[in-house]
Formats: C-alpha cells, structure tokens, sequence
C-alpha cells in the first residue's frame, strides 16, 4: 500500500474541514435560540448569517471556531468595517460572536483562551453618534392627513398613521397589537416591545376617533373569521411590517416630503415633539419603552438648546436617582 502523505495541508485543503465542524454546533446553538429562548426565526438567521461569516473568515486563517481569540474576532470586524458594511451590521455581529461564544463558555465547549486574547473580551466598535430626523408638527398633519377616504382601507390607514405618531409605536409593535388590548374610553394601549417588555402607550383624541370610525365602519369589512389582532391586512389576517411600512411611504410621498417617510420617522417624531413640549424625560422614557434613560437622550440633540440643557439635567438626575440602592441592599 501506499504510504500517506506527510506533508502538512493548506489552510483551503482544511477549510471544508472547519467549516463542517463549525456548522456542527452552529446547529446546535441555532436550536437553543429558537427552541430555548424563544427568539425569533428572523433573529436565529441573522445570528447564522453572521456566524457563519465568521466562519469563514477563520477557515481563510486556518482557523477554528473554538480557538479564535479576541485578535481575530477583531481582526473580522475590521474587515467587514473595511468592506463598507454599515457599522449598525458590524455591531450586531460583534453582539452576535459574544453571545455565542458566551454560550460555548457555558456549555463547557470553549478551551481556555491565550491570556488577554478571549474572544469573551471582544468589544463592538463604537457607534456614531447619528442624529435622528423628524418632521415638523405640520409635515406630520400633512402626512396623516392623506388617508382621507371614507372606505375601509383608508380608514385603517388613517387609524394606523394617527396611532404611529401619536403613540410612538415600533412598526413591531403596532402590528402586534390585538383588539383587546386597546382601550379606547381611557385612550391606552397595551403592547409588548423589546425584550417581549410590555409597557402601556397613551394616544390623543385625534387617535381615539380615528381608531373608532376603523373599528366600526371599517374592521368589520376587512374582518374574515375571528381574528384577534387590532390592524388586519390581506385575507383579513394580521396585517403585515411591510404593509404598514408601505402605508406611512404612500402617505410621505403624497405629502410631498422632500426625505423618505417610514414608521420609525414617526416615532423619532413623537419623541422630538413630546420631549420639546416639556414632557419629562422619564415619561417619555417610559412611553417609547426604552431600558435606559441614555437611549431616549439622542433626541435632545433635535430640540431648542434651552430644552435640550433642560433635559441634559433630568437626565443626570436620572442616573443618580437609577444609582441609589434600593431597600435592603
């Protein structure tokens, strides 16, 4: 017989190699999200997407997942940063390789790193301070005013819009939403956001009477079978993201704004407005459904600089009220 050859492979000849093992207990992770925690099939194959990505980028280093420390975790995502990939994706993958690689460390399937290169101490890069855009009070009436019709689709248009803007609702959430959880006599809604937290939303009198001439004068029309959610699209099932992203893109277009109009507009705008108005900062915390006071404190960069110094107070009021023990600590 021939002798085997004792010449060492290539980093492409082993490739396939560490890649199989790679999918292995990608598999596996893959099932402890969907099945264990519950996440979502959209989020388990973002989290795939981007394992894998980097997957292969230790395959093209003769690499294996299991021994990939924190120089190489960075040297990934400098290379996606390099290959223009938006820093908002190079973030998440950065939150992507920790929670897995968290998960490995758990599961007793990470070998002990290097000292100081575990990629547990792999950092996402910094994001830039982005500041969101709004509409003025005018452009957002001009907006929700172009769901003016007396039929059915407009009506739950116009419900829509006014409920967007004036609840500051995630396009997630507004979808989400069932029949049972509005109340229309106190002008509250109940819905669940990020992190499945569920926090009760609060819309004005404009809303209300939107809401209600839909409920009665278009829902039913829409309605086919006993279908619980609030908003129905197509078939008369749970209408679709993309279906109330197009409604809020139809309505900017025929309000003639000059940028692209889409539901996360109309929450910055609510937000803007709310906090501009002298709404306390923790209240509109609340009403947008933000862990963190810091998350809601982008939108002072938008106002008047007298109320943005107003809530930069509130604000480190805040965090010294948050950084209190509490009873018995």
């Amino acid at each position: 017989m021939p002798r085997a050859s004792s010449r060492t492979r290539t980093p492409s000849e082993r490739a396939p190699e560490l890649l199989a093992r790679g999918e292995a207990v990608l598999a596996r992770y893959a099932h402890e999200l969907a099945k264990v925690r519950g996440r979502s099939p959209f989020t388990v194959r973002n989290y795939q997407r981007d394992l894998r990505a980097f997957f292969a980028f230790l395959a093209e280093h003769d690499g294996a997942f299991d021994t990939a420390g924190r120089r190489l975790g960075r040297a990934f995502l400098a290379q996606q940063l390099d290959a223009g990939v938006a820093t908002a994706s190079v973030r998440r993958a950065a939150r992507t390789l920790h929670g897995f690689y968290s998960w490995l460390d758990r599961e007793d399937l990470l070998p002990p790193a290097e000292r100081g290169d575990s990629i547990l101490l792999l950092r996402a890069p910094k994001a830039p301070r982005l500041v969101p855009h709004f509409l003025s009070a005018d452009e957002a009436d001009a907006v929700v005013d172009t769901a003016a019709g007396d039929d059915p689709r407009s009506l739950r248009d116009r419900a829509l819009l006014e409920l967007l803007y004036a609840a500051g609702l995630r396009v997630s959430e507004i979808v989400s939403v069932n029949s049972a959880d509005l109340d229309l006599a106190n002008r509250q809604l109940v819905v669940t956001g990020k992190g499945k937290r569920t926090r009760v939303c609060l819309f004005g009198e404009p809303a209300r009477e939107a809401l209600l001439a839909y409920l009665e004068r278009a829902r039913p029309a829409l309605a086919n079978g006993a279908e619980p959610a609030l908003f129905l699209g197509r078939a008369g099932a749970r209408i679709a993201v993309r279906t109330v992203q197009d409604v809020v893109r139809r309505a900017g277009l025929q309000a003639a704004q000059p940028a692209r109009v889409h539901p996360h507009l109309l929450r910055h705008t609510f937000a803007t407005h709310m906090l501009d108005a002298g709404a306390d900062l923790r209240i509109v915390q609340a009403l947008l459904g933000h862990a963190s006071p810091d998350t809601t404190q982008i939108y002072t960069a938008v106002m008047r600089p007298y109320q943005g110094e107003l809530v930069a107070r509130v604000l480190r009021r805040t965090r010294a009220i948050e950084a209190r023990p509490g009873p018995g600590q």
